[in-house]
Parts: C-alpha cells; structure tokens; sequence
C-alpha cells in the first residue's frame, strides 16, 4: 500500500514530467508568400449561367501541390459554395459546401441548383490549415438558370 506522504513524493518528482501545451493552431501554420493572389478565372462575379458550373481556379505567387506534400510556398484549394470563410485557424472541413481539392486539381465541373450562389477560394497547407497570413479570394455571386 503507497502511503500518502510517498504518493505526494510521487506526483512531486513527476511533475516536471507533464507536458503542458502551450502553442496553437497558428503556430504550426504554414507561411504564405507575400503578395500571393487567389481568383477565379471562371466563373465571372455576376455572371448567368447554366448548370453543370466550369469553376477554374487563379493563383498568382505560390504554387499548387497536392494535400500531404510539404513544400514552402505551396498549397491546394477550396472551394466554398454558399457559406462565409470558415474559422482560418482551424482545418477546413470538407462537406458539401466546402469542397476540398487535394489532388492540386485547378478547375471543375460542380452542379448547382437554379438560383443564386456564392463561390469563394481558400487556399489550404499540406493539411488543410488556412496559411499564416491565409489566402483567400474575393467571394463572387453567381445565377444559375438551370440545366
């Protein structure tokens, strides 16, 4: 039986022992570039159109690699229907509004219901955490008129 005045001596000398953590999400994001621009080539803001959408994907100052792949100055995209931007010190969640393209792809063929809709681009590290700062477009509104 470990008396109580040995189970003190216990905790005390194991003290040091425990970790307790002190960084976040933030501090192991990965850098983006300065002055990186991501955009959409396609679809315009504004524009009418039909469904099935062509969405093709712009970014200027970093490069596109596949989730997964640690390399500076690179990410993949996201893409956001109809939501704002998600928490950019978390990772990004993939649903049907948040669309993740892990594969480096940089175009699309998504189908829209009729109606209104906003698209936006995030762009995401080798696993999925928004950059440090995040790049992001501009959000855009589209119409579609149907099939």
């Amino acid at each position: 039986m470990i008396s109580l005045k040995h189970l003190r001596l216990c905790l005390f000398l194991a003290l040091p022992l425990v970790v307790v953590p002190t960084s976040t999400a933030q501090d192991y994001k990965t850098p983006s570039v300065a002055g990186t621009e991501l955009y959409f080539i396609a679809p315009q803001d504004g524009e009418q159109l039909t469904s099935p959408v062509r969405v093709q994907f712009g970014l200027r100052g970093m490069g596109v690699a596949p989730a997964g792949t640690e390399k500076p100055g690179t990410g993949h995209h996201h893409l956001l229907i109809d939501v704002p931007l998600p928490p950019l010190d978390e990772n990004i969640v993939a649903d049907e509004n948040h669309i993740h393209f892990g594969g480096g792809q940089t175009e699309t063929l998504i189908d829209l219901p009729a109606g209104t809709h906003t698209l936006q681009l995030l762009l995401g590290d080798q696993n999925h955490l928004p950059h440090n700062p995040p790049v992001y477009s501009k959000q855009i509104t589209i119409v579609v008129m149907g099939k």
